[in-house]
């Protein structure tokens, strides 16, 4: 009876640590999985940015066209902008294929606020031109850009807070000791160097 009873004991170790390793696993993957929900979350709401800053990007050869033919000879001012607005469509790209990426996040901010600075001087210059003020393409476009400020400056904060609840999940306890192991980097706000810039448009009147 006795060689039995070791066998049982044994047995009944095994087991125990096997439903250690077991349950130890599910308590792994079930932080593995809120991990990829909250990453899933802020990419998402970088997408609905993406989406409003292509618009944007869209309507900028229309206004930079239809300022051509009433400011010619304010070429520099008008390359200036159509030069903020591919570096800043380039910017965009690398961020949407890394939402959330230091770098990628901190390039795009200032590409931004570079191309609302442009569209500032473009503006102001167009306060001297009575007749591009009173352009019905013009006053369309502009409006458009204002929506799409808007739309942006919804997403943004909708993408800030969605990176803010995923670092804060992530650089709680216990998910911090997996994180780094599973791949689950720290991800950056999208931020601008002009305060000014996407938050509020361009201040004029068309």
């Amino acid at each position: 009876m006795a060689p039995l009873f070791a066998l049982s004991s044994t047995v009944i170790t095994l087991l125990t640590v096997l439903g250690v390793i077991v349950v130890l696993g599910f308590w792994i993957a079930g932080i593995y999985n809120r991990l990829v929900t909250f990453r899933a979350r802020h990419k998402n709401a970088f997408a609905q940015i993406d989406v409003q800053l292509k618009r944007r990007y869209d309507l900028i050869p229309n206004l930079v066209e239809t300022a051509k033919a009433y400011m010619s000879h304010e070429r520099e001012t008008l390359e200036a902008v159509i030069n903020a607005r591919n570096q800043a469509a380039s910017a965009a790209g690398k961020a949407a294929a890394n939402p959330g990426d230091p770098a990628a996040m901190v390039a795009l901010g200032g590409a931004e606020g570079m191309l609302t600075q442009s569209l500032g001087r473009l503006f102001a210059l167009a306060e001297a031109y009575p007749d591009l003020k009173a352009n019905q393409n013009m006053m369309a476009i502009q409006e458009e850009l204002t929506s799409t400020e808007n739309k942006v400056a919804f997403a943004r904060q909708a993408f800030n807070d969605a990176v803010t609840a995923y670092n804060t999940y992530r650089e709680s306890f216990p998910p911090v000791l997996f994180a780094g192991t599973f791949g689950f980097q720290h991800a950056s706000l999208l931020e601008f160097d002009d305060k000014a810039a996407i938050q509020v448009a361009p201040k004029v009147s068309f």
